[in-house]
């Protein structure tokens, strides 16, 4: 057994394994809970939430409520919340989880700070492309940058509450049927991001809401009043939905995440005729924001030729591609972002490219920056190329 250097802590045969200060249980820190430094500036380390607890409360006691006052075991990510200042508040269930976010609702309209909110689809009509990963990713960094932020899961598959560990009473599926109030359903999970989070109950909005007179609109009517946020992000679930129609009508722009492959080529295709019948049909100005490669492995020719092909047709809308990456993979199953969970990663990386280029589109609708629109060639030609390309 070795010694970390810096503050004596045994180590295990694996040089990145540190043994919990309070259980002495082995085992490779990765989440941010899991070392800290106390006022004197030695390292602790907690292998689990419970072990944190027992090292701040006293092996007797659990931690207490903020919002109840009531004694409860750690169990999930959502139940420490740290704030700004370092201070960590406790939450005991997905209640009180909802009088927090009530009261952080109320008290950003209490600022009367009205912004102009970027709305960004994320949308890509074939499934696996990385629409939740990119949606989570883009929605954290902006939050990390400073800027407020709403995520919107409008897939009822349900995926982003299911990767950031949190479920709500009240979800999207209640906000547009069952007319309940909006701000009863956001979630707020870190500092300046909000979730409005859904369930495979919203798959029964669809026949409701073709029953609705404005049945296209009825997402924008719920979300428009809140412009006390910098993006809205929403993650579309993969088909051509009422649902989806509902978001694209909300937007301004849509991303396009596209995995390497010639089924998610095809995929653009359709995202691109879908945009040109929200403006013609439903009458409302959308456009295409970017395209975002996803699961690029350069070692892999029909990755190769799928880039080249997306950059020659989309030219300056084809964002730089998110490398294939285990990180990026992992995340969910600890409830946490990329950000959170391995800062270094390519994946970390990459989607901070992703974030700076929303800025950048952000500042450029404020006028701080002249927008460039590169022409974009007919449609077909993007799966053209990677056809004759792949043949080659």
């Amino acid at each position: 057994m070795g010694y970390d250097i810096e503050d004596g802590n045994r180590m295990t045969s694996d040089p990145r394994n540190r043994d919990c200060t309070v259980c002495g249980t082995a085992f490779r820190p990765r989440l941010s809970f899991q070392k800290e430094k106390d006022v004197e500036g030695a390292k602790k380390y907690y292998c689990s939430l419970s072990c944190k607890a027992q090292a701040t409360f006293g092996h007797q006691h659990d931690p207490a409520c903020d919002v109840c006052g009531e004694a409860f075991k750690l169990q999930f990510a959502y139940q420490a919340k740290k704030g700004p200042e370092g201070s960590v508040m406790y939450i005991c269930s997905s209640d009180c989880l909802g009088m927090v976010a009530k009261r952080s609702v109320a008290a950003q309209e209490s600022k009367n700070t009205v912004r102009d909110p970027f709305r960004i689809a994320v949308l890509n009509q074939k499934g696996g492309t990385g629409k939740t990963t990119t949606s989570i990713s883009l929605a954290a960094g902006l939050a990390m940058k400073g800027y407020e932020v709403l995520l919107v899961d409008a897939d009822p598959q349900g995926n982003v509450g299911a990767s950031l560990g949190i479920a709500g009473r009240t979800s999207l599926y209640h906000v547009l049927i069952e007319n309940a109030p909006v701000e009863n359903a956001f979630v707020p999970i870190r500092d300046n991001l909000h979730v409005l989070p859904a369930d495979d109950s919203l798959a029964a909005a669809e026949i409701k809401l073709a029953k609705h007179p404005s049945r296209a609109n009825v997402l924008k009517g719920k979300l428009d009043k809140f412009t006390n946020y910098d993006f809205v992000i929403v993650d579309c679930g993969p088909s051509l939905s009422l649902i989806n129609q509902n978001v694209l009508c909300f937007a301004d722009e849509v991303l396009v995440p596209v995995s390497c492959d010639y089924l998610a080529l095809i995929g653009v295709k359709q995202v691109l005729k879908t945009i040109k019948n929200v403006n013609r049909y439903l009458q409302h100005p959308l456009t295409l924001s970017g395209v975002l490669p996803t699961q690029y492995d350069q070692r892999a020719r029909i990755c190769k030729d799928a880039l080249k092909a997306l950059q020659d047709h989309f030219k300056e809308k084809c964002l730089p591609p998110i490398r294939s990456n285990t990180r990026l993979k992992e995340a969910p199953s600890h409830k946490k972002t990329i950000f959170e969970h391995d800062a270094r990663s390519y994946g970390a990386a990459d989607y901070m490219q992703v974030v700076a280029w929303a800025i950048e589109k952000h500042m450029m609708r404020h006028g701080l920056r002249p927008p460039e629109q590169p022409e974009v060639a007919p449609a077909e030609e993007v799966v053209t190329t990677v056809t004759q390309g792949v043949r080659a």
